[in-house]
């Protein structure tokens, strides 16, 4: 094929930076109609979208110990994770938890962009796997749908719009109820809406607020809250460097471009593998072009790389013009792979999670706090006994009630709870306080102020161990 035949067109043009896709050179919004991606990286997002949407759904429901696998009601300050209930009393270890997932969220964009948008991301998968397909199913696909929209209404549109509607409302409706199941739990959020919502009116409000939140973003936000909204998205711009994994186009390999006919392939040494098809720009979510390098609105979801992959495998080039890689891998036509401060980063990464980890094993199910009561001082029995009076708060960190006994381990002391019982019962997930006399032979006392351990006893098992100090006579 002759030169002539082909038709190269390369424009170094930067205003794309100066704006995004969405909005036109008057402020409004251009609304997408993205075609419908396919491809080896799209059915791998289905895979990650069951897998989301089964902890998704399964997080409120799955029990661990009469726990759930998730809940997180900041209402009663009440936070479970992965079956482990943690209260105002593990902060550090909760605190702890939140640095690590805030590091976690840092090195995992430095090492490999906005990948967790693109596949994990509730906003992602929902509108791209669900939702979105929704569309393109009950209205058409990408121009078509278009072409449904800008037409006139009749019965036709009107049934499937409303359709559609009603559709996206069941849907954030469902969505909303599982969200507030992680809020309250999933047996507290059934006893509310199964009696009158006028019984309690805060909670079905939330419902509605949550159901109508989510059809809003479904519905008419969209790419807006990854372009816009999300501060996971602004972030991104200041972590991302020319190390970071992204969806990438291989310029080098690309440049310059050539459009084609059917009956007529670019096979010219001087033209590059880019044909300008734009089936790149047609199935992104967010409406951009790959081909201008790496842009903030990249949410790293591939439709790119499938649409450039089938388009390449139809013209007999090699696949991969779109591919996973760095502006360092793409620059230097090498494979991309790790550099060694992203490797440094993890390090440090996995340090942190091994703390967090021996902090979760070595936590109590149960807390206790022992104090002297303020104010008072020791008694000397007429038998030669000394006695302190002391206050116990015990927090029980499970689903289960704890039945518990306190023991001095001093040799012929002696521990008298006030009141009917000797037995310290904790309900689940509650806590109880406790006021009891210590005494201990006076000759045992060596020093004005003496260390005493309590032992905190259930069953046969020392579950336990809290020190203290005994005050005796000079």
């Amino acid at each position: 094929m002759s030169t002539s035949n082909t038709i190269f067109e390369y424009e170094d043009d930067e205003e794309f930076r100066n704006s995004i896709a969405t909005v036109d050179k008057d402020g409004k919004r251009i609304w997408l109609y993205p075609k419908r991606p396919k491809g080896r990286f799209y059915n791998k997002r289905i895979i990650a979208t069951i897998v989301f949407l089964a902890l998704f759904f399964s997080g409120p429901l799955v029990k661990i110990n009469g726990l759930p696998l998730l809940m997180l009601n900041i209402f009663e300050r009440k936070f479970v994770i992965f079956g482990k209930l943690f209260l105002l009393q593990d902060f550090v270890i909760f605190g702890l938890g939140m640095i690590i997932f805030v590091v976690f969220i840092i090195l995992f964009t430095v090492s490999f962009g906005r990948i967790w948008c693109g596949w994990l991301c509730p906003q992602t998968v929902f509108l791209e796997m669900i939702f979105r397909p929704i569309e393109n199913l009950i209205e058409g696909d990408g121009r078509n749908q278009k072409k449904f929209d800008e037409g006139v209404w009749n019965f036709n549109k009107i049934w499937r719009k409303t359709l559609k509607h009603i559709i996206y409302l069941v849907f954030s409706s469902v969505i909303a109820h599982f969200t507030m199941a992680y809020l309250i739990g999933d047996q507290e959020l059934i006893k509310l809406i199964s009696n009158s919502p006028f019984n309690n009116l805060p909670t079905f409000s939330g419902l509605v607020i949550f159901t109508l939140i989510f059809y809003f973003v479904f519905t008419k936000l969209r790419e807006q809250v990854c372009i816009a909204i999300c501060p996971y998205g602004r972030l991104q711009g200041v972590l991302v460097n020319n190390d970071t994994m992204n969806v990438m186009y291989d310029e080098l390999r690309g440049e310059p471009r050539s459009r084609i006919s059917k009956q007529i392939l670019p096979n010219n040494k001087d033209s590059g593998d880019c044909i300008d098809c734009k089936l790149c720009v047609q199935v992104c979510p967010t409406g951009i072009d790959i081909r201008n390098g790496i842009q903030l609105e990249c949410v790293n979801c591939t439709a790119c790389i499938d649409a450039c992959d089938d388009v390449m495998e139809k013209i007999g080039k090699p696949k991969n013009l779109i591919k996973y890689g760095s502006v360092n891998s793409i620059k230097n036509s090498t494979a991309f792979k790790l550099s060694s401060r992203i490797v440094s980063y993890i390090v440090v990464l996995f340090v942190l999670i091994g703390l967090e980890s021996f902090l979760l094993l070595s936590r109590s199910d149960v807390e206790t706090t022992i104090l002297r009561v303020p104010g008072q001082l020791f008694q000397e029995k007429s038998n030669s006994m000394i006695s302190n009076l002391y206050n116990a708060q015990i927090v029980n960190k499970t689903n289960s009630t704890k039945s518990l006994t306190i023991r001095c381990t001093e040799p012929r002391s002696n521990l008298k709870i006030i009141g009917n019982s000797q037995k310290v019962i904790i309900e689940p997930s509650g806590r109880n306080e406790v006021v009891f006399f210590l005494e201990i032979p006076k000759k045992q006392l060596k020093n004005r102020k003496n260390k005493i351990e309590i032992e905190i006893i259930e069953d046969t098992q020392i579950i336990e161990t809290k020190n203290t100090n005994f005050l005796g006579p000079n």
